[in-house]
């Protein structure tokens, strides 16, 4: 969402400044980018991890500010929805046996976090939807209690001059109009950072783009919004849909949404940047004081401050990230596609997929992209979201031509040996490498998922007699109880 904001009416000439601003941000990042002013290779990624907050019967609780008030920690911070908090991980090297200590690090994290929460009738759950959170209860009052998410949700509101609607079919069906954006609280996920070099920028986002759809396979862990059950991994048509700016009229003419996969591979990472000012209007025309190019002409780095503000509006799957650490510039790479959970061993089994995959792909002699076309990535994006690891994903085969394969072969076969390589190239210890990546194939050779194992307990309990909302209480308890097991999903009981 990015800094604080204060929420105040704009005038008339409040989004010409901005405008002027964003213009004279992207000047000054060309300058820097022309001058090799950014931070050297460092291969160092950071995690940030959004989690919900349940009662005893599994349903959201509102509690999240006094959790936070109780917390002895600045590594957690409120998120849109009063049940949901954000962990901000402190940033470190790929290398050695970093996914052992990470996992470590989590475990304390949200051991901690969940014991607070109990202070307050609350538990944590790793989910990337609460399955037991309803339509009536995302409403403006809901928000937390910060003024940038009223403030956003103003704009968003004005924007599109009418209520937001979401409609998704997929086992059932989800219609629904609100007022708000609140219901984009429901949405939790995993944010995965990785800080490249200029030069390395552009391979390492199209390698992030043709790995999603993989991700999602092997990740999913959203099927229901609002008790319904929708697609395996329903966050992106949802966060898509409630987060639309656009009035009807605007989509219809082909008006790209604020959240979108992207339509493009790109040769540089002004590339997005430029596409995100030229295409979206500003939601938060906020200029601070700091004029970029000055700071730049007195030998300084600039904060960027209106470019990194409007970035953060736009919701790229795979976003890109301008900032300064010590004094110096550096760019990264945040990967949005995964929902949070299951289980810490589970999450950082998705990073060690990821980061691992990507490493190789960018690496490549000859790109992925030369041969996968983005519109056929992108087909596959939402194939996997609808059918998880039940899906048919295309990639190009060894004859060079494309072949849709199962998503879980083409991962065993193909995907698992890359991330290896890939984790190999970055200096992973073997260990680690082989822990991890082996909970992947772990889910791909027993066909479970978070999803998969969330749907077929509903559905066993509704066979048992439980009507809708009893089995998704039964499910969020049993789910939450076997998180804190931290077994992989794919060994859970009932799971297949």
């Amino acid at each position: 969402m990015g800094e604080k904001v204060v929420a105040d009416r704009f005038d008339l000439d409040a989004r010409h400044r901005f405008r002027a601003r964003l213009h004279a941000c992207l000047e000054a990042l060309e300058t820097l980018l022309r001058e090799n002013r950014f931070a050297g290779p460092r291969d160092r990624i950071g995690l940030e991890v959004e989690l919900c907050l349940a009662d005893a019967r599994g349903a959201p609780r509102m509690v999240n500010e006094d959790v936070l008030a109780r917390m002895a920690s600045g590594d957690f911070q409120s998120e849109l929805g009063q049940f949901t908090l954000e962990l901000n991980m402190v940033p470190r090297r790929l290398f050695g046996r970093v996914f052992d200590d990470l996992a470590e690090e989590l475990r304390i994290a949200l051991g901690y976090a969940d014991r607070m929460a109990g202070e307050f009738g609350a538990a944590l759950v790793p989910t990337g939807v609460l399955p037991t959170i309803t339509a009536g209860q995302m409403a403006p009052g809901t928000f937390s209690a910060d003024a940038r998410y009223t403030l956003l949700n103003d704009q968003i509101m004005v924007a599109r001059g009418e209520r937001l609607s979401v409609d998704i079919s997929g086992t059932e069906t989800l219609r629904e109009t609100f007022e708000s954006i609140a219901p984009e609280s429901a949405c939790t996920s995993v944010q995965l950072h990785l800080q490249v070099t200029p030069e390395r920028f552009a391979p390492t986002w199209n390698a992030a783009q043709a790995a999603a759809a993989a991700q999602i396979a092997v990740g999913a862990n959203a099927p229901f919004v609002f008790g319904r059950e929708l697609w395996h991994e329903s966050r992106p048509p949802f966060f898509l849909q409630i987060t639309d700016s656009r009035p009807p009229e605007h989509a219809a003419q082909g008006v790209r949404p604020r959240t979108w996969f992207g339509e493009r591979w790109i040769d540089s990472v002004t590339d997005l940047f430029e596409e995100n000012i030229r295409y979206f209007p500003a939601l938060l025309p906020l200029c601070g004081e700091e004029e970029p190019l000055d700071v730049l002409d007195a030998g300084g780095a600039p904060l960027l401050s209106e470019l990194a503000l409007h970035n953060g509006t736009v919701y790229r799957w795979n976003r890109p990230v301008y900032a300064v650490a010590d004094g110096t510039p550096h760019l990264r790479v945040e990967n949005r596609v995964l929902s949070t959970g299951p289980t810490v061993t589970d999450m950082v089994a998705n990073a060690a997929f990821y980061y691992g995959l990507v490493r190789t792909l960018a690496d490549a002699a000859e790109p992925v992209w030369h041969r996968l076309p983005f519109a056929v990535a992108e087909d596959n994006f939402f194939a996997a979201c609808r059918h998880g690891i039940g899906a048919e994903l295309t990639w190009p085969g060894r004859t060079g031509g494309l072949e849709p394969r199962p998503a879980a072969e083409l991962v065993l076969d193909v995907l698992l040996p890359l991330a290896a390589d890939g984790l190999d190239a970055f200096g992973v210890a073997a260990a680690d490498r082989d822990h991890y990546l082996g909970v992947i194939e772990g889910r791909c050779r027993r066909g479970v998922t978070g999803a998969g194992w969330q749907t077929r307990v509903y559905h066993q309990a509704v066979a048992d007699g439980a009507d809708r909302n009893d089995a998704l209480r039964a499910l969020v308890r049993r789910y939450s109880e076997l998180a804190r097991s931290d077994a992989p999903v794919h060994s859970w009981p009932d799971g297949t």
